[in-house]
């Protein structure tokens, strides 16, 4: 059978019958490549730590291609894997990113403040309120408004019900509101 024409699911159980070099598992790569890049963008903001973090999604998905059970979809374990991979480079990069913050909070802090309007304007910006979440809280809003995930897919990717990741998310947009209205205040 053609590889385009087989399902995800096919090619996930061809691949792990097949050794290192593999045409199921270069197929399975070249479809989720674009998304699973996008995704690790979206919860990294950074484009070279997208990039570090997809081709660790990728060498994971090889080294754990025959642990897929098929219980579900495809999509759904590789975003599964995309996004513990992602929390953990965030985890790992986020103790030198506070010790960079605070050097360039102090540089900042000692450049004197401009008296013109137009300098004195503060925009919202996004990824600082969504950087004051929690990092499962944060990927969780980028996944489902940002990736337009549906509350039963972020529940299995979760581990969670979908009540209970209704009420995450819920509840993480209402921290995110309330650190805006702080913001414009």
């Amino acid at each position: 059978m053609d590889d385009a024409l087989q399902t995800d699911e096919e090619l996930a159980l061809a691949a792990a019958r097949e050794g290192s070099d593999g045409l199921a598992f270069r197929e399975l790569m070249g479809r989720y490549r674009e998304r699973v890049w996008r995704t690790c963008y979206r919860l990294m903001s950074d484009a070279h730590d997208a990039q570090d973090a997809a081709q660790d999604v990728f060498v994971r998905l090889f080294v754990a291609r025959k642990q897929f059970e098929g219980r579900s979809k495809y999509s759904t374990w590789v975003f599964g894997v995309a996004l513990r991979t992602c929390l953990t480079h965030r985890r790992s990069r986020g103790r030198r990113q506070r010790r960079v913050r605070l050097v360039e909070q102090e540089a900042i802090e000692a450049v004197p403040a401009k008296a013109t309007g137009a300098d004195n304007y503060q925009g919202v910006d996004l990824d600082h309120l969504l950087a004051k979440l929690s990092e499962e809280d944060r990927a969780l809003l980028i996944m489902k408004y940002a990736e337009g995930y549906s509350y039963d897919e972020l529940a299995e990717v979760f581990l969670m019900s979908v009540s209970a990741c209704k009420m995450r998310i819920s509840r993480a947009r209402q921290r995110l509101k309330q650190q805006h209205s702080e913001a414009v205040a």
